[in-house]
């Protein structure tokens, strides 16, 4: 699998992170071939949340066996530094790491809750000066995550970014500018980006519930895949396309992680053409963001 520069992280992390997010609900057989696949297939590079449901208590048996070939990023979504510190030592314990590789704000989509992480971002600062991260990152999901991270990054001495990039989100002008404007910005510092939800088509239609009737994947949203085979490959090599990408997580489902990987191994980049043609596909369909509460 191809591997990118992730910024002046200085790691050339497999194009194709492992989002972790796919194991909320595995079991630990489920877990452990997961990650046997993502390491066969050349990734090198772990994204893990307390946030993310059985994932870090199903990793921690299996993870400090293969360490030493995995990035791990992980994350945070507490605003109090004391419990920022806490949720940290915690996630290090039951992942058996002594250090993470990156540790990251989680969640921050507008500038009011950049503001309400300041003492946060300040902690996971001084947890890298400690060497409990290499580095810092800032991720969200929704549509004001480009311009929160903008401002994140010219208030802190961050390393990473994270948020959507997608063919949909694209087709959105007010989006695309604020997305492409926080590209720019991360090239200037040599910020590493990762790009999420490249397989996401729509919201579930109604009467779906979280785990309800309706849904095939595990996913929050809706992903390509079901009716649109091309839809995985077709948003994977637009996210890895768009100027200034390093890498994509895959998705919170285990069958579409591996479509994804298979997706990334096989990647042959978009031109200008034809994204603007793979944006043009899918702009009639509803935009995944707000997430929703239920």
């Amino acid at each position: 699998m191809e591997t990118r520069r992730l910024g002046r992280t200085e790691h050339r992390s497999a194009v194709a992170i492992f989002g972790a997010a796919a194991l909320a609900r595995a079991t630990a057989d489920e877990a452990r071939a997961a990650l046997e696949d993502a390491l066969a297939s050349g990734v090198n590079h772990l994204d893990v949340a307390p946030r993310y449901g059985e994932a870090e208590r199903l990793l921690g048996p299996i993870l400090p066996p293969v360490r030493d070939r995995l990035f791990v990023g992980c994350k945070t979504t507490r605003r109090n530094p004391d419990g920022e510190r806490a949720q940290l030592e915690e996630s290090l314990a039951t992942l058996g790491c002594d250090h993470f590789d990156l540790y990251q704000l989680h969640g921050v989509t507008d500038l009011e809750e950049l503001d309400a992480r300041a003492g946060a971002a300040r902690a996971i600062l001084r947890a890298r000066e400690e060497g409990l991260c290499r580095f810092a990152g800032i991720t969200g999901h929704d549509l004001g995550a480009p311009v929160a991270h903008a401002e994140a990054l010219r208030r802190h001495d961050l390393d990473t970014v994270m948020f959507p990039v997608n063919p949909r989100m694209w087709a959105d002008p007010t989006y695309r500018r604020d997305a492409e404007a926080l590209l720019q910005l991360a090239q200037e510092r040599d910020v590493g980006v990762m790009a999420i939800k490249a397989a996401a088509a729509r919201p579930w239609p109604p009467p779906a519930t979280p785990g309800g009737v309706g849904r095939w994947a595990t996913t929050w949203y809706e992903p390509y895949g079901k009716e649109d085979r091309g839809g995985v490959a077709r948003g994977v090599r637009f996210a890895l396309s768009v100027p200034g990408v390093h890498g994509f997580c895959t998705p919170g489902d285990l069958d579409l992680m591996r479509a994804c990987m298979a997706a990334a191994q096989g990647f042959v980049p978009l031109d200008a053409e034809e994204r603007e043609a793979a944006s043009a596909h899918v702009a009639h369909e509803q935009m995944i963001f707000p997430m929703p509460t239920g």
